[in-house]
């Protein structure tokens, strides 16, 4: 029986690959020197001081009295209990009194807290009224009126903004306008709205790429077609502007030859060879993505993006020592890079385990110590994986003891350490006591789908094939779409050899849940096989084994291919099988009913 673990994912992969807009040079920069990181340090605090002195300056300067000082406690205590509109009340008439915007601005912080929008919207409008040089206010204000019913209070403030901008950086301006726009319950009377505003600047690049993201927020793909032709007119290599039109694309064929011709005409266009690499990753072509991210990584040896993307796609292309490499880089790169808020313990666990499996367990270990702490979860994790590494280590007693040790609240959590328990039990080849272990968590949380169906791997193992079709059979119940359980009991009736109809039914229906799982496709391919249907066999394992060079379809294909007079081919992967994994059950139990040595 299988059970797929899978490390990583694709979605993974592009969840890394769509990361936030990039900090400032100066600080991204790994070449930076440490002269220059320190003197936009000092930059950036004389400015924010800067500002705090305007600000200062242009505030009344309220006496505190003790009438006000009470009237000030009382509210926040209020505030406090639970009591919002009082309080609100409170600050609102002290600010107009005092005309103190800092009073406004506690007024819009309480209704907001309280879930008010309208009063809101109310305080924040009187705050930016006591201090209209204020940035912050007018970026309030903007945000709940856009929310609001009316969003004509909006446009002459948008005007202004962009009639102060210097040229150079008002196409981020309008695509903030766009971007907040965007957000309008009204998004006739916005669209309209943009249009107006960005009128005067229609003839300029960033107005038709502005224009273009408004056409794509409101389904319109070919009015966004047209402005970002109109932008790549205007400049043929802008990148902003090409993938805006690939945005516009009809299909994904058409959007990879579009973002093709780009790249042939400007190599070094980062952002577009990136897209482009995410495209192929869509399409399942890994070996010519992972080329794509190589060409980034040359460009720019650091960028933790591309580092964190070829690990994936590395580990999907079962090349683990590639995979090492880039995801330990990747944890290097964030170790230098203190302000890069991207958390590395999804790539610690990862290198965690392609240690494991090249059994240097002590770098497992090593991996599993650098993760970042505070995270309850990740630690309670990172535990249950120390203690199975302990036990793969030899030292069964101190595994069970640290697990002994983890007292979770959570029923859930519970059972993880029990199944974990087991699990050490069983890699020191203690399968009894595992099962006896496990029988018991089953009984103490019988509607843990979780739990269950590890019971069931580990039921048939030890040849309790009754407990293990009864535990697959109660997944099932608890988990309909739970496609695993499925393939699980149809692929065990076909290694039997028994119940071959009920077979290929189950693995059907974890089929039709799951199309793309390469290991269900193994099942339906031994199936085929146990019902002689060799040529259905062979297409559903081929294309398994497309999609995942894993040992054990490649002993299935190559078993097939044995029985349809295609000798060397089988020879050929079962070694291929051999080199990946040496001690491979399956490859063995294989060779030896088949009287075959390699």
């Amino acid at each position: 029986m299988k059970n797929a673990f899978v490390i990583v994912t694709l979605s993974g992969l592009l969840s890394a690959c769509a990361v936030a807009p990039q900090q400032p040079a100066v600080v991204q920069s790994a070449q930076a020197s440490q002269e220059q990181l320190a003197d936009a340090q000092e930059k950036a605090e004389l400015a924010a001081k800067a500002e705090a002195d305007a600000e200062a300056a242009r505030l009344p300067k309220v006496e505190l009295t003790s009438t006000l000082l009470n009237q000030l406690l009382r509210a926040e205590f209020a505030f406090r209990s639970g009591d919002w509109q009082g309080p609100y009340l409170t600050m609102l008439s002290l600010a107009q009194q005092t005309r103190d915007p800092r009073l406004a601005r506690r007024a819009a912080e309480m209704a907001l807290a309280a879930r008010q929008p309208e009063d809101t919207l109310a305080a924040v409008r009187q705050w930016r009224q006591l201090d209209p040089q204020s940035d912050e206010a007018t970026q309030y204000y903007l945000g709940m009126v856009i929310l609001s019913d009316n969003i004509s209070d909006a446009e002459e403030i948008f005007r202004k903004r962009l009639e102060g901008t210097p040229g150079n950086v008002r196409g981020v301006v309008l695509y903030q306008i766009q971007q907040l726009l965007a957000r309008a319950k009204d998004k006739e009377a916005a669209n309209a709205m943009l249009e107006r505003v960005v009128g005067p600047y229609r003839g300029t690049l960033e107005g038709h790429v502005v224009l273009a993201q408004g056409a794509l927020a409101r389904g319109d793909k070919v009015a966004a077609a047209r402005e970002a032709r109109a932008a790549l007119a205007l400049k043929p290599d802008s990148e902003i502007a090409v993938l805006t039109l690939a945005q516009a694309g009809e299909n994904e064929a058409q959007v990879a030859e579009l973002l093709g011709k780009f790249i042939a005409a400007n190599p070094n266009a980062r952002e577009v060879r990136a897209a482009r690499a995410r495209l192929l990753v869509n399409d399942k072509q890994f070996e010519a993505a992972r080329s794509e991210f190589l060409l980034l990584d040359k460009q720019q040896p650091d960028n933790v993006t591309t580092l964190y993307a070829l690990g994936v796609l590395s580990t999907q292309l079962n090349d683990p020592g590639n995979a090492e490499r880039y995801f330990a880089r990747f944890v290097d790169v964030l170790g230098r890079n203190p302000e890069d808020e991207r958390d590395p313990s999804k790539a610690l666990l990862i290198l965690s385990q392609l240690a494991e499996e090249r059994g240097d367990i002590k770098a497992a270990v090593g991996w599993l110590d650098k993760l970042p702490e505070g995270d309850e979860k990740a630690a309670f994790g990172a535990q249950l994986r120390r203690a199975q590494l302990l036990g793969k280590g030899g030292d069964v007693p101190a595994a069970r003891r640290l697990l002994a040790s983890l007292k979770p609240s959570e029923p859930v959590a519970q059972a993880q350490v029990a199944a974990m328990e087991a699990q050490v039990l069983r890699d020191a080849g203690q399968n009894e006591q595992a099962f006896t272990l496990m029988q018991a968590a089953t009984r103490r949380f019988p509607n843990n789908p979780d739990l269950l169906y590890d019971f069931a791997l580990l039921a048939e193992k030890t040849g309790h094939l009754e407990a293990m079709e009864t535990s697959l059979r109660e997944v099932m119940r608890l988990a309909p779409d739970n496609h695993h359980a499925y393939n699980a009991l149809g692929y065990s009736l076909a290694e039997r050899n028994v119940r071959l109809e009920e077979a290929r039914a189950l693995v059907e229906k974890a089929l039709g849940m799951a199309p793309e799982d390469p290991f269900i496709m193994d099942s339906m391919g031994w199936v085929e096989y146990r019902l002689g249907n060799l040529d259905a066999a062979e297409a559903h394992l081929r294309r398994a084994y497309g999609l995942r060079r894993d040992p054990e379809i490649a002993v299935h294909l190559g078993e097939v291919l044995w029985q349809k007079g295609k000798q060397a081919d089988a020879q050929k992967l079962w070694r291929e099988a051999r080199a990946k994994d040496p001690h491979n059950d399956t490859l063995r139990s294989t060779l030896a009913r088949l009287r075959q040595s390699l």
